[in-house]
């Protein structure tokens, strides 16, 4: 093939997906969002059409604010007097899981309910089963979780039901699973807004121009596939001059800086990367390093000590997205209170995220984790 036709099948090819733009941007996005792999090209000419800020839950929730979870005096009062336990079955550690949990410990101090156990999976299913048996043994009165893996959570998870705890959910729910049945509520952060924030984070850093790759999780996780279609399709939306020269997936953390290093050679004017959370990112950001490349920059979901020291020191780093943490995790200790109660509570609610760049990196942290950043990040 020489060059000459080459460009004009590319051309071609760019032109399709202007016209595919603009044929999804009338069309309301899919529950699920759109899972992530595969490599795609080209820029659309004129910005498209701007998409929704709405999002729904895996069931179709519309949500609603963390204040919709508040407790009255009464509720307080009620809890206080009784002898009741939780325990946490994460999917993962991090930055974020602790800031979360930290939130949650504070409310269940608050409310007199003591944290029986705390565990992580590592992203491994089999493992975050086993974890359940374990916890079940304790008998919590409230397991607050997320499934790594939603479909064999369906089995896996059934132990917190058969024994009576009041499940509540961050962001992923076991397949199958309903509010107000199986578990109390689902607590999350705004995933439309936060695709929103990491574009504009991203486009504002590279000067609303460039190519641009996706690191995003390849996997049927409705909350991760929201957030990244968001990013992608308000890029597209508001910076006309960014092409996503490659959507490249990713199925485990430790898979992100080879995913990354073969983005980086294949594509040298490439200036941005989005990756869909901020543990993942950290390869994507070794990556980046190990290619002796300093024009290219990465925004991500949460905000990472490891990520937050790259940002204050040099390139690499655009941005982070924050959650409202320690929101977060006050909203699932008290999902699980009305579930105690027997209150009706709101299926789907959700955090405000924050944009965190060096500029206010200080204040961003405090916000959303509570606390000051550590001598790690600060140099002090």
């Amino acid at each position: 093939m020489n060059t000459l036709t080459a460009r004009r099948r590319v051309a071609l090819a760019a032109a399709a997906f202007v016209t595919a733009v603009a044929v999804l941007a009338g069309c309301s996005a899919p529950v699920n969002g759109g899972a992530n792999g595969g490599a795609s090209a080209g820029a659309p000419a004129t910005a498209a059409a701007a998409p929704s800020l709405e999002f729904t839950g895996p069931n179709g929730e519309k949500p609603g604010p963390l204040s919709d979870l508040a407790l009255s005096d009464e509720d307080v009062a009620k809890i206080k007097a009784g002898k009741f336990t939780a325990a946490f079955v994460w999917h993962t550690a991090g930055d974020f899981v602790a800031a979360v949990e930290r939130g949650a410990r504070a409310e269940f101090e608050r409310l007199g309910i003591t944290v029986v156990a705390s565990t992580q999976a590592d992203f491994d299913a089999g493992t975050q089963a086993n974890n359940i048996q374990t916890v079940m043994a304790l008998k919590p009165s409230i397991v607050v979780a997320i499934a790594v893996d939603p479909t064999s959570a369906a089995t896996s998870f059934k132990p917190i039901i058969d024994g009576g705890s009041k499940l509540v959910i961050m962001t992923t729910p076991p397949a199958g699973y309903t509010a107000g049945k199986e578990f109390v509520s689902i607590v999350t952060e705004d995933l439309a807004k936060a695709g929103k924030a990491n574009a504009e984070v991203l486009g504002d850093a590279l000067g609303g121009s460039g190519e641009i790759g996706v690191v995003g999780y390849n996997a049927n996780f409705w909350f991760t596939n929201q957030r990244d279609k968001a990013f992608k399709d308000w890029i597209g939306s508001e910076y006309p001059k960014i092409s996503i020269v490659e959507d490249a997936g990713f199925a485990k953390e430790t898979e992100t800086q080879t995913v990354a290093a073969a983005l980086i050679a294949k594509h040298p004017n490439l200036k941005g990367i989005y990756v869909s959370w901020a543990t993942a990112a950290q390869g994507v950001l070794a990556a980046i390093k190990a290619s002796g490349r300093t024009d290219i920059q990465l925004v991500t979901n949460d905000i990472d000590t490891a990520l937050a020291a790259a940002m204050t020191t040099g390139p690499g780093v655009a941005g982070m997205i924050g959650n409202g943490s320690v929101g977060i995790g006050t909203g699932l200790a008290d999902a699980g209170v009305s579930g105690l109660l027997g209150k009706a509570a709101p299926a789907l609610v959700a955090s405000e995220p924050t944009k965190v760049t060096a500029k206010n990196l200080a204040d961003g942290w405090k916000a959303d984790y509570g606390t000051e950043p550590p001598a790690s990040v600060t140099g002090k």
